[in-house]
């Protein structure tokens, strides 16, 4: 058995989001028990016309490996209707991410997920819940990394 990891998961959906926002934090306290969810925030969507979505960064500790993760996120996604068809800038009920497992660093894996420097709807909730957590590959801390951030801003609309 692998000793317990801390992981972050990214939550994103801007179809029916808080339904499916709450159905995926649901399906993850029952697979992985106690996990920390930072609070929700709202954002345009990227690369496509379409509503808004909600995101959020869900963080537990865990002894599945990052594919067995993967798996599961998959699980609940396909659980919620998601559908792949789309593409990478579509509507979607649900979109889970593995955004880093532990300080792993595996690029096949993308892992630490690229979006984390990439768009503040990451980045932000991710400092909500870790911000003294260092990036595996830069070593700052996620709050250096947000206060550095120069992409688009993020407004909190509800605290969970």
């Amino acid at each position: 058995m692998n000793p317990s990891v801390r992981v972050f998961v990214s939550a994103g959906s801007n179809i029916d989001p808080r339904a499916n926002l709450e159905t995926a934090c649901r399906a993850l306290k029952r697979r992985y028990g106690q996990i920390e969810l930072s609070p929700l925030y709202q954002s345009p969507a990227e690369g496509f016309t379409g509503p808004d979505f909600l995101n959020l960064v869900a963080g537990f500790r865990t002894e599945d490996s990052p594919g067995e993760i993967r798996k599961r996120l998959a699980e609940i996604e396909a659980r919620a209707g998601r559908d792949r068809s789309g593409g990478k800038f579509s509507s979607r009920t649900l979109d889970l991410d593995l955004l880093l497992y532990g300080d792993r660093v595996d690029a096949a894996l993308k892992l630490p997920h690229p979006d984390i420097e990439r768009y503040a709807f990451v980045l932000k909730p991710l400092a909500d819940l870790a911000p003294d957590l260092r990036h595996p590959v830069s070593g700052a801390t996620i709050a250096e990394l947000w206060r550095s951030f120069t992409g688009q801003s993020q407004a909190a609309i509800a605290s969970r």
